[in-house]
């Protein structure tokens, strides 16, 4: 059997010229289609024919990637670096949504999908007992603790409970708490703190300064602060907490929405049945990854067309276009998830890649992007690969018509011409107004964005970037990267300690040169 590598490089010498007339026609566009858990992924605005499927699923094939999929979610050790020391731990996220902990194989997987289900009949007795108490939650955390629960939280507000309020506070920029607590009455008021460490600098500020809010209004915090850590950390307190929710290291940050990490705000607005609906999407997400064979695996296909375009077509990035007002912050929650995951220089044994691994994400919501940097995806220099996300229905069902059509037609309308112009371009004989085409692209359609979609959505972009992470032999759970940057922020800040205390800081020369900019 011909190596995938060689065959996909081969065939990206000439890929199929989708501005060719005829090419994108009515019959690829419905049979590169494949559905699971409510979601359809079209991907006939993809540079790729049947030759290049084929290779693609040689490609997984050779890769193991359901193998190791399967591996992963039965409780393997999967964040490591072999030969080097490294976290060297499972990475269980799956086991958090699977409510009854019936559905995993494996004793690791298990043990964490029951720790999961008590944790989840903990948060239902929790909330009952404050049902009526409170109307506002604040949510403390940064990066995982607060990305994914923030993006959750915004794209599912139709479905909260009337005075049911959910805010996030996560820059340690002092203006973001004063901005969050500017109109809340604190009397009504709780807040969760989430830290798996219980150590996080950010976090651990901005709770004090919460704290001191309420101190000076009168109120005792212990009332008001749950906490969301590691059991035996030191916010595991419960002369400081109301409540403490367990969170564990099988469970990487980023990929923490649907623990308790993001399970106590989504419980709180959503309420314990509307946070249920969010894990058994995600659930059935998790079954279909690592059962369905390549070709009819969503996240899999996923995969393998991001790892087409990143590896064979050279685009090094990759736009994430959701075509709903809901989704505003999810680009924001999968540009972590896959760059913290996947933007790694080595391999399992710590050797240098030789190809490239994730792509740079960003993105904005449809249609506000066309008015801003469509211009450069259509006739820029550089192609951009893009995801777009789009609904049949809207959330609310508040529309009407304007022109003979209803607002979400029109929002449809948009989605669908941009796919298409991208893919097939213009030709004209003035130069400013041909567009080159062959941009590629991809589409997930769903009837309406609802708990139970957005669970499996959320899942089955997590599972994308596994799939792209074990097919390139990287480890996409741990993210050393950040560490540097927090390591010298400490040494900078004992500098400016030193003008309050006159302590002596560790000579730092090149942070100190910094320093006098701000007195200069």
């Amino acid at each position: 059997m011909k190596d995938a590598h060689a065959l996909l490089h081969q065939l990206s010498q000439q890929p199929i010229d989708l501005t060719k007339p005829g090419v994108l026609n009515a019959h690829r566009v419905t049979s590169m289609c494949v559905e699971a858990c409510g979601l359809k992924l079209l991907y006939g605005t993809e540079r790729i024919d049947d030759r290049v499927i084929d290779a693609l699923e040689r490609l997984a094939v050779q890769g193991n990637a359901l193998q190791q999929m399967e591996a992963m979610q039965a409780g393997e050790k999967v964040n490591r670096i072999i030969g080097f020391q490294s976290e060297n731990r499972s990475a269980l996220h799956t086991a958090m949504r699977d409510q009854f902990g019936h559905t995993h194989n494996g004793i690791e997987a298990r043990l964490y999908a029951e720790k999961a289900a008590r944790e989840l009949q903990k948060l239902k007795g929790f909330l009952d007992r404050i049902e009526g108490k409170f109307i506002d939650l604040v949510q403390i955390g940064i990066g995982g603790s607060d990305l994914g629960p923030r993006a959750l939280a915004i794209a599912l507000e139709a479905y909260h409970r009337p005075h049911h309020r959910v805010h996030f506070l996560s820059n340690v920029d002092p203006d973001d708490a004063a901005q969050v607590l500017r109109h809340l009455d604190l009397t009504k008021t709780i807040v969760v703190v989430v830290s798996k460490s219980g150590t996080t600098l950010e976090t651990l500020t901005n709770e004090e300064i919460v704290r001191a809010r309420f101190a000076k209004k009168g109120l005792n915090p212990k009332e008001h602060f749950v906490s969301v850590t590691g059991e035996t950390s030191p916010m595991d307190d419960p002369s400081r907490y109301l409540e403490s929710f367990y969170m564990w290291d099988v469970v990487g940050g980023r990929y923490s929405a649907t623990s308790m990490v993001g399970g106590v705000a989504l419980g709180f607005c959503l309420g314990y049945q509307g946070f249920c609906e969010v894990l058994k999407g995600a659930h059935e997400m998790d079954l279909h990854a690592r059962s369905t064979p390549v070709r009819s695996n969503l996240p899999l296909l996923n995969a393998l067309f991001g790892i087409w375009n990143r590896n064979y077509l050279k685009i090094p990035t990759l736009a994430m276009i959701p075509y709903s007002q809901a989704l505003l912050r999810f680009p924001a929650h999968l540009q972590q998830l896959d760059m913290e995951s996947n933007g790694k220089r080595i391999d399992h044994y710590g050797h240098p890649m030789s190809i490239q691994t994730g792509p740079v994400v960003w993105g904005e919501v449809g249609t506000n992007g066309q008015h801003s940097f469509y211009q450069l995806i259509h006739q820029g220099t550089d192609p951009i690969s893009l995801e777009f996300i789009g609904f049949k229905e809207s959330q609310y069902g508040e529309d009407m018509q304007v022109a003979h059509t209803t607002s979400q037609e029109k929002l449809l309308a948009n989605l669908f011409a941009q796919s298409i112009a991208l893919a097939t371009g213009q030709a004209s004989d003035n130069p400013n107004r041909v567009f080159p085409g062959n941009r590629p692209n991809r589409m997930v359609l769903a009837k309406r964005l609802d708990p139970y979609t957005m669970g499996a959505l959320l899942a089955y972009y997590e599972h994308k970037v596994v799939f792209q992470g074990f097919l390139w032999q990287i480890n996409s759970f741990d993210q050393e990267g950040v560490q540097l940057g927090k390591v010298l922020a400490t040494k900078i800040l004992s500098h400016f300690s030193t003008q309050r205390t006159k302590e002596k800081a560790e000579p730092f020369p090149v942070a100190e040169s910094y320093l006098r900019q701000l007195d200069s």
